[in-house]
């Protein structure tokens, strides 16, 4: 990796900021997500849940609103700023998780949605296991917003646009993509801790439907687009407004997708 891709990776984790006030362009997580998690007892009220890299409450909220007494740790200001308004009784800390204090066994959960991958992941795995109570859950989720197993004609139609202009942002989706679909990945993640056994995958398939305007607003959200300089990014984004517009009649049709692990907290030896 090059200096100037190295800074590039920087700037993506530390990105969102940016679009704090904005970032509602992207839509929330399906119902059925929430149901499974409190059909299995992740969610459920009272239950102490720890939420990593909340942004600016895409999923708090309807943690909250399942009875969940929710701790979040958001290392961005402006998101922080932006959940503490919407959620005052949201306990918040502000900072990352690698350097968060957090006392050990006192977490009934502990969830992240579409922002694990952005935690150290040897830090991330063995302090997650630290903060479970002994049977605790483990949920971590990703948004996928084009489904590589599906047909994604828009996807192909801007894979052509990429190539020509921005070609790295190309590895910065399909990276993002096989991440969020690596079971023996997660799995190997937390194997060190031997706090885990193996996780389970389940995938929710799901479809966007956005005008134009809506899917511009959704990918000036990505951290790959909001890394590049304002005026490459208002060029790509002013494409992707375009061909929304011109080939595919102002309604663009995608296949998404919502990937959970679910994964318990064994008990403590001694």
């Amino acid at each position: 990796m090059t200096s100037d891709e190295l800074e590039w990776s920087r700037d993506r984790r530390t990105s969102f900021d940016r679009v704090a006030h904005t970032y509602d362009a992207r839509p929330p997580y399906p119902t059925e997500l929430y149901d499974l998690l409190s059909l299995r007892g992740v969610l459920a009220p009272g239950a102490r849940v720890l939420e990593i890299g909340p942004g600016n409450g895409v999923a708090t909220a309807d943690l909250v609103a399942r009875g969940a007494a929710v701790t979040a740790v958001e290392p961005g200001p402006e998101m922080a700023s932006v959940l503490a308004a919407r959620l005052p009784k949201v306990h918040l800390h502000r900072g990352t998780f690698e350097e968060v204090e957090l006392p050990t066994a006192s977490f009934d959960a502990v969830v992240s949605a579409t922002a694990f991958h952005w935690v150290e992941p040897a830090v991330g795995a063995a302090k997650v296991a630290d903060v479970l109570v002994d049977g605790g859950w483990l949920a971590l989720w990703w948004g996928v917003f084009g489904d590589p197993r599906r047909e994604d004609p828009f996807d192909d139609a801007l894979l052509e646009i990429l190539r020509v202009k921005e070609p790295r942002l190309i590895a910065a989706g399909g990276g993002f993509a096989h991440h969020a679909f690596d079971l023996d990945g997660m799995n190997a993640q937390f194997a060190p801790t031997g706090a885990f056994g193996p996780f389970e995958q389940i995938v929710i398939e799901w479809e966007t439907h956005d005008t134009p305007e809506e899917v511009r607003a959704l990918f000036a959200t990505f951290s790959p687009f909001l890394a590049l300089p304002d005026d490459r990014r208002e060029e790509l984004l002013d494409d992707i407004e375009m061909l929304a517009r011109e080939r595919f009649g102002g309604v663009v049709t995608r296949p998404c997708a919502t990937v959970l692990y679910l994964a318990r907290r064994e008990v403590r030896s001694g």
